[in-house]
């Protein structure tokens, strides 16, 4: 699939400035808590690189088949266009993997299972695998309004393929964040931030899973 331009047709540019502000509000309000500002980081299918341009780490990585991805990654982040199962970092070289809205674009199970024996291979005894996709189970009348969905995963059906691939599963949250940036999340940062503080507006207004996992030490 040619990645570039299925990128420029469905994220509008002049919608990337609230993204960035979002993601922004997202990762210092919750997700950097999860990743230490001394550990080394890895944002597989990065994208646009909302995540990891935001994150503060000791060493960041993004991952992505797209070839625009690197031209909107910040200065420092080490950019590789590999796939997601053949990543060419050495073993136990990883602290933490950070994932988006990737996984529902595998073609099949078996696939999926190759990037979750890859990310381990990759990861430190420890390490942590942090998850977010679509949840099938509060998405069944628009998940496959996206051309290139492929896999519908629950929170329940991810947290079983990940402990039947080897990790220990930490946190699952069903309903974390809306299914879309054009749905119903606000996009000042402040409101972001009083979102992230009341998870009663996550099971109201979520659709999208958070899933948190382990390679066993």
């Amino acid at each position: 699939m040619d990645l570039a331009t299925l990128y420029r047709l469905r994220f509008v540019q002049e919608e990337q400035a609230g993204k960035i502000r979002v993601w922004q509000a997202l990762c210092a309000g919750f997700f950097q808590k999860l990743v230490g500002p001394d550990k080394v980081v890895l944002d597989l299918a990065c994208g646009y690189g909302e995540f990891i341009n935001a994150i503060h780490a000791k060493r960041k990585f993004g991952i992505d088949m797209n070839p625009d991805a690197p031209s909107y990654l910040n200065p420092g982040i080490e950019f590789i266009r590999s796939p997601a199962d053949s990543i060419p970092l050495d073993d136990a070289s990883v602290d933490v993997v950070f994932t988006s809205n990737f996984l529902e674009h595998l073609a099949d199970k078996a696939e999926c299972d190759r990037v979750f024996a890859e990310v381990k291979r990759i990861l430190r005894p420890g390490g942590r695998f942090i998850i977010m996709g679509p949840n099938i189970r509060y998405l069944a009348d628009r998940y496959w309004d996206f051309y290139d969905h492929h896999l519908p995963l629950s929170h329940l059906s991810l947290e079983e393929g990940l402990g039947m691939s080897g990790y220990t599963v930490e946190r699952v949250i069903p309903k974390f964040l809306p299914y879309t940036a054009k749905s119903a999340l606000p996009k000042h940062p402040a409101l972001v931030s009083l979102y992230l503080r009341v998870p009663l507006a996550w099971r109201l207004m979520g659709r999208q899973f958070l899933v948190v996992a382990r390679k066993p030490l």
